[in-house]
């Protein structure tokens, strides 16, 4: 028979205000809202919602870093597309910001108060947390 799995996968991620990788993959590992889960060339197609983490994705033995948040993965068998509601590769992070984004949000939230919007102080947590993960890792790897 002719019908035969693909043997790459064509990655986009997308986040709100631009586009941050359009590649050719092998192998990616996406955060999803239950659970991290891979996808290889073949996979099963499926819609799944985003958490909070990151995602990786390996081009031959490179490994690639983002950080994300929220949104959608379409997983086709030769295909994914990522819409997340945030996106950055680990090389945009500013490791210094993001851990004063972290020492702020740890304040505010240890710090409540009538008029503070809780939920943001811990969205602001996560991204931060998120961000220092990722480009930790990506230095570790370089």
């Amino acid at each position: 028979m002719a019908d035969s799995l693909p043997t790459k996968i064509q990655l986009q991620v997308v986040s709100a205000d631009r586009s941050l990788v359009n590649e050719t993959v092998d192998e990616v590992q996406i955060p999803g809202s239950e659970g991290y889960f891979g996808v290889l060339p073949g996979h099963t197609p499926l819609l799944a919602l985003l958490g909070a983490g990151e995602l990786w994705y390996r081009q031959g033995s490179e490994f690639h870093y983002l950080a994300m948040a929220f949104g959608f993965a379409e997983v086709q068998p030769d295909r994914v597309t990522i819409l997340a509601e945030f996106a950055e590769r680990a090389d945009e992070i500013d490791l210094a910001r993001a851990e004063a984004a972290k020492v702020r949000a740890e304040n505010r939230l240890s710090s409540v108060t009538v008029d503070m919007d809780a939920e943001r102080a811990r969205l602001a947590l996560l991204k931060s947390l998120i961000r220092l993960q990722v480009a930790t890792r990506a230095k570790i790897r370089s």
